[in-house]
């Protein structure tokens, strides 16, 4: 294994990348043959230009799918294709693509929260009604694995999430729903968007409680890739980075012990100006794909293994919406890049 003194990691979402002629959601006919090779064509033209050393994935629907997309791109031979057994066509799932001398082991797919997940409360005072949350697993599985850049380094903990979207949750099918239909039907946006933001919520924080298990009391490396489906400064994002401090002194002497840190936030730090969206929805521009890494990787944490480099977003194909008919992707990609430079 090579001493490495750089390692990049990439997120990408797919955009619903199934085989021709499957469904795709309620889509029963799934897409043709034109749009699945214009999806194939786009999606390993990217994978060439990102380079990286780790991909994760989202919204992978077929094994053999991510299969012609390596194929076609000619990388078969570099990376190992992280992708559930039988996964073939039928739901969703996170994927990723390892550089094959960097992959440590067998990957693993979590889909049910913590053993001891709670989300109950009888209120904070008197004024405060009581809670209750009955969610116990990921809406799409999260997939674990580890790499090792370096022969003489440490192992790195990588994690591919693609959290519960901020579309509202379609509850006219709901008995209470169709009790009451006239009434429900005035509500049902803003009902539904309550419920899917409760959802992502609760999926940050069993993400946030595997996270802290894994690295509480030690200095282990750990990485999350994902389309979080939320923006760097949300809720749902403070809940998964432990919202750090920035010590901006340069002497190495901060860090935080599991927390995480955007490389997002990492890249304004060294420009002049934030201009970072991964996605549009109806002309809004928001950083919905991100990059978060341990204090290992934060330049001046004096736990320091792996220094920022820079970020790279790969978002042009955005300023065209059809996205079906250009088989490009309805998400940006987002790249970051980091040096082997220990703290002294």
């Amino acid at each position: 294994m090579a001493r490495r003194t750089t390692v990049t990691f990439s997120s990408c979402n797919l955009y619903n990348l199934n085989l021709p002629g499957l469904r795709v959601y309620t889509d029963s006919d799934g897409w043709t043959q034109e749009a699945y090779d214009k999806k194939i064509e786009w999606t390993s033209d990217i994978i060439k230009t990102i380079n990286a050393d780790v991909i994760g994935f989202q919204e992978l629907w077929h094994q053999k799918a991510l299969q012609d997309v390596f194929k076609e791109s000619k990388l078969q031979s570099e990376y190992s294709l992280l992708v559930p057994d039988g996964h073939t066509g039928q739901s969703i799932t996170c994927a990723a693509a390892v550089k094959k001398e960097i992959l440590i082991g067998d990957p693993d797919w979590i889909t049910e929260f913590p053993e001891k997940f709670k989300l109950a409360s009888g209120g904070d005072d008197a004024q405060t009604s009581g809670i209750s949350v009955a969610i116990d697993k990921f809406s799409r599985p999260l997939l674990h694995f580890r790499v090792k850049p370096r022969s003489n380094g440490k192992v790195i903990s990588v994690y591919v999430a693609h959290l519960k979207s901020k579309a509202p949750t379609k509850v006219f099918r709901e008995p209470w729903y169709k009790d009451q239909p006239s009434y429900y039907s005035k509500h049902r946006a803003a009902l539904g968007s309550a419920i899917s933001t409760i959802r992502r919520t609760a999926e940050a924080t069993a993400l946030r409680m595997i996270l802290t298990e894994e690295m509480k009391g030690n200095e282990n490396p750990v990485v999350v890739l994902g389309d979080l489906n939320d923006g760097q400064h949300s809720n749902t994002l403070n809940v998964i980075t432990a919202q750090p401090n920035y010590l901006l002194s340069g002497l190495s002497k901060g860090g935080s012990d599991t927390a995480l840190y955007t490389v997002g936030t990492l890249q304004e730090y060294r420009a002049l100006r934030d201009v970072y969206y991964t996605h549009i929805y109806q002309n809004v521009h928001e950083s919905l794909d991100h990059i978060l890494v341990s204090q290992e990787f934060y330049d001046n944490s004096k736990k320091r293994l792996w220094a920022f480099k820079c970020m790279d977003l790969f978002n042009d194909h955005l300023n065209k919406s059809n996205h079906k008919e250009n088989g490009t992707s309805d998400h940006g990609i987002v790249r970051a890049t980091f040096e082997y430079r220990p703290a002294k």
